[in-house]
Parts: C-alpha cells; structure tokens; sequence
C-alpha cells in the first residue's frame, strides 16, 4: 500500500511539472521567434536597514541562445549572463563567476535559456524551481540550495523571482533576494525583433 501511494504521489508531481513546464511554454512563445529582444528596465534597490529605496534606469537585453544583459545608468551597474558565465558590475566594481562555480546560478541560467528558446528547454525537473499563476502572471521562483552551511552563507542570493505575463510573454520582473533586502528589476517597452 505504502509503495502505491508513493509512485501515485510520484505521478502527481510528474503531471504538475508536466502542466507547468506547459504553461511556462505558452507564456514565452513570444521568444521562440525573436532573435534579439529589447525593454526599458527600472532597478530598485532595497535595504532593510535604510528607508527609503534606490531607484534607477537602464535597458535589458536578450539575445539567442544564452545572453541577457541588463545595463543600468550607463553602465555603473550591470548584469550579464553570456552561457554560464556571469558578470556583475556595482557601482563600477566587476564580479565574475559562473553557473559550473557557483551552484546558486545553475537553474537561474537555465530558466533564461528556456526563457530565450520560447520554452523548449525543460524546466520541469528544477528541484530548486516553483512555478505559480498568480493574479494573471506566471511566477518562477528559484531557490538555489546550497552543498553545506559554509557554502549557503556565502550565497548573495536567497531566492530569484521572475514574472512573466503570459498574454504578450513578456518578462515582467525579476526580483533578486538578499539577506538584508532586494534588487528588482521592472521591465517595459519590449521590442521582439
């Protein structure tokens, strides 16, 4: 009895990743015909210590397969992705690492190759991947696990968020989770070419 209600369980979870690696296909169709796609990108920077927020303007840039870039204020911050390979620019001070170095990038990385193959990449099997409709939007949440203590205490991030309208398949935001905080990313004005 206990070995059916596991593979039933089992199947269970198959058919939920199944459905959402669906939904997560539907809402970014958009991308499986745009090279290059283009937005105005609005940062802002949270602080649990301080009172008020940070806000400032850049763009984001997607590109086929694996290049995303966000640049901020001419370039003062900065963030990009180029395959595995990341780059973080703040306040003018370059951080590099990568996908293979460091495992808290890992499904980030994937989802946005999904993301810029308009969903044919699967994500359903992300351990460290949820995916929630909520208020219209699709919401990927991904919560890198970390190896060992000393490896989750050097973790920058707790969590990433992405929301996706799956009506223009859009990327709607991105929310990087800190300890003390947030940065978040709202986008607009796409441009699919």
């Amino acid at each position: 009895m206990k070995r059916m209600l596991l593979i039933l369980t089992l199947l269970c979870q198959l058919t939920i990743g199944v459905a959402q690696q669906a939904d997560f296909q539907k809402a970014v169709a958009r991308f499986k015909n745009a090279a290059n796609v283009t937005a105005a990108v609005t940062k802002t920077t949270h602080k649990q210590a301080v009172a008020k927020d940070v806000t400032s303007k850049g763009t984001l840039t997607m590109k086929r397969p694996a290049t995303v870039s966000i640049v901020i204020d001419g370039g003062k911050d900065q963030l990009l992705m180029e395959g595995s390979n990341f780059t973080m620019v703040v306040k003018g001070k370059k951080h590099t690492t990568s996908s293979q170095q460091n495992v808290q990038f890992t499904s980030f990385q994937t989802v946005f190759e999904s993301i810029l193959s308009g969903g044919q990449k699967d994500i359903s099997k992300l351990s460290d991947l949820t995916v929630n409709k909520q208020g219209g939007n699709l919401v990927l949440t991904i919560t890198p696990k970390a190896d060992n203590k000393k490896a989750a205490r050097r973790m920058l991030f707790s969590s990433f968020v992405l929301t996706i309208d799956p009506k223009t398949s859009e990327l709607k935001s991105l929310r990087m989770n800190e300890r003390a905080g947030y940065t978040e990313y709202t986008f607009s004005g796409y441009q699919f070419k």
